[in-house]
């Protein structure tokens, strides 16, 4: 075997147009026989259904016409000009022939497919209605259908469809001839009898309905085993039935045969005693058979094409990426390391790619980490020194220089060595408590003023006015020293005169409010304006120059108590802050009430302030 047909993309290649091909034939094959079968079930319903339907319209119809017959037969006044046998003067004679006719063209024009209504009585006097000058054929008396219908004992006799009148010779169009004998109901005796002539397409087209193929043969068949002329063709072919069919009984019944070469259907009407046969040969059976068998033919042959082409595409795909990655490997054998492999394939051959590409990267990153071992060494030992140098160490201190200083009888600096060293024990242990109490953090702020007070010379006074009831809502941790050491900065620093610093917690119908209001400097409308902006934009995601200057002036404390608010309670919590040049600034923070809280407050406010105006800065 030559060594490209042992390569991978021959073989797939194979494989694959083998089994497809399998694939397609053996579907061919079973969807073949399948369609087969059901097609042959689906004519043999089809012809069920529509000698069913036919019957049922042959019924109607012909119930029509009997009806209608029926509207002469029993027409007192029409009965008693008929059976007139007495010599009247011609005045007398021609009134009572227009009657009829008068009562003739009524019936004429209830129905729009009459031909022609003939009553002949037995008195040889004929009455016409038709669409032009009626031409009676004298020598009626002696054709067969004047026999069958006068020798009737008054039922209907249908007599079929003719090429032409069968008493008018000016009629030359096909009809469909029908007629019954009329009685003197009082002394019960014949008078004559009517003949009808309806348009023979009306008959015609629904026994066409039968036909299932142009070589279909259709008859009907009466209860004495006569046939009915139902077609307009010269010679027309009656239907050879079967002679183990048997034709039906009981009306409305349908009887299908199917063998190899006829389908044969027949059903028996239910107010005429007629028998519907239709009889289809296989050659027109099987015209639908012959195109899908064609029609398989191409379509497999295309398909088998196609899946040539998809097999070759498929092995390319397939073996094309494992090509590339074996002569990236002898790259790498050589040395080379800085080769990437790009492909896009399969789900497993991109995997085998990647992790080639990753396990090649990773060599090279163990090369680079050997050269660099050295430096990371002495880094790793320098860091170990520095690790060693513990928190706690610092608290101690702290605590020894404040029992130094009580000893000393300088109680004032000993306070605020101590509230610094409880400030720097609570910032620093964060593990396991980012939420903390609204008591703990009132604490914490306490040690921060006793620092501040101390260092603005008493310049400045601190009301806290937070109710106990508020003390053990859960809250995050650092939530108020970030907006008191704002307050203190940029507020009251700059103040020579007496400065005020207020934290109260204000309690509405939804919220409760801590609010930090100062007597400093305040804000400008656009510097407000701006630090509003700043709180919408995470820390993390780029801002215009204005609110990165307001962030930069306020300090990020502000925005990450924001932005915490929200992550813990929600976003309708948060700052709000309000300020103005020269009368100080108030921000609150927006927290929920504890559940089971009701609250009958009455919340002071500014003139014109709407509390919730500044916490919507959209």
């Amino acid at each position: 075997m030559p060594r490209r047909f042992r390569s991978i993309h021959h073989r797939l290649f194979v494989l694959f147009l083998v089994c497809m091909t399998a694939i397609l034939l053996i579907v061919t094959v079973l969807f073949y026989n399948r369609t087969t079968t059901q097609f042959h079930d689906k004519l043999g319903e089809i012809a069920r259904k529509n000698v069913s339907q036919t019957a049922g319209l042959l019924d109607l119809l012909l119930a029509s016409y009997d009806s209608l017959s029926k509207s002469i037969s029993t027409n007192a006044d029409i009965l008693r000009l008929v059976a007139e046998k007495r010599q009247l003067p011609p005045q007398v004679e021609y009134a009572n022939q227009h009657a009829i006719t008068n009562m003739m063209g009524t019936i004429y024009f209830s129905r729009d497919d009459l031909v022609g209504i003939h009553i002949i009585g037995e008195n040889g006097k004929i009455y016409d209605y038709g669409n032009y000058t009626t031409v009676a054929d004298p020598n009626y008396a002696s054709s067969d259908w004047y026999k069958q219908i006068s020798a009737s004992t008054g039922k209907m006799i249908w007599l079929g469809v003719f090429s032409h009148s069968l008493i008018d010779k000016m009629e030359d169009s096909p009809v469909f001839a029908f007629g019954r004998p009329i009685f003197d109901l009082n002394e019960q005796h014949q008078i004559g009898i009517v003949l009808f002539e309806a348009k023979a397409d009306t008959v015609v087209d629904a026994v066409g309905n039968l036909k299932l193929g142009p070589n279909s043969q259709v008859s009907i068949v009466n209860g004495a085993g006569h046939p009915i002329a139902i077609s307009l063709e010269p010679n027309p072919r009656p239907a050879r039935l079967p002679e183990h069919l048997k034709l039906p009984d009981v009306p409305g019944e349908v009887a299908v045969q199917q063998d190899g070469s006829t389908l044969v259907a027949a059903s028996k009407l239910d107010k005429i005693d007629w028998t519907i046969v239709s009889t289809t040969p296989s050659q027109d059976l099987n015209v639908e058979l012959t195109q899908t068998k064609r029609y398989l033919l191409i379509v497999v042959t295309i398909l088998i094409i196609v899946s040539a082409l998809i097999a070759l595409i498929v092995s390319r795909t397939i073996s094309s990426p494992l090509a590339r990655l074996v002569r990236q490997m002898k790259q790498v054998e050589n040395g080379n390391f800085r080769g990437m492999v790009n492909v896009t394939s399969y789900e497993e051959i991109n995997g085998l790619v990647a992790s080639f590409n990753h396990m090649v990267r990773r060599v090279e990153e163990l090369i680079e980490r050997v050269k660099l071992s050295s430096v990371s060494e002495k880094n790793a030992e320098l860091h170990a020194l520095q690790s060693q140098v513990n928190p706690h160490f610092l608290y101690n201190t702290l605590d020894m220089i404040y029992w130094m200083l009580d000893e000393k009888g300088n109680d004032r600096l000993g306070e605020i060595v101590l509230s610094l060293s409880q400030m720097f024990r609570y910032s620093s242990h964060w593990e396991g408590k980012a939420e903390v109490m609204l008591r703990e953090e009132v604490e914490q702020i306490r040690h921060y003023l006793t620092i501040i007070q101390m260092r603005l010379e008493d310049r400045l006074t601190v009301e806290i006015r937070i109710d106990e009831r508020w003390m053990d809502l859960i809250v995050p941790k650092m939530l108020l020293q970030p907006v008191i050491e704002n307050a203190v900065k940029h507020g009251l620093e700059a103040n020579r005169g007496q400065g005020l610093l207020v934290v109260e917690a204000v309690p509405d119908e939804q919220y409760l409010n801590i609010r930090v209001s100062d007597n400093g400097a305040g804000m400008t409308a656009e510097t407000l304006y701006n630090l509003h902006r700043s709180l919408l934009v995470p820390e993390n995601e780029p801002q215009d120059e204005a609110a990165v200057a307001a962030r930069g002036r306020q300090g990020i404390g502000m925005q990450n108590v924001h932005q915490r608010l929200k992550y813990m309670f929600g976003d309708e919590y948060g700052i709000g802050i309000e300020s103005k040049p020269g009368e100080g600034t108030r921000v609150t923070l927006r927290l929920p009430l504890p559940e089971g809280t009701t609250t009958q407050y009455d919340i002071p406010q500014k003139e014109g302030d709407n509390k919730d105006a500044y916490f919507d800065y959209r």
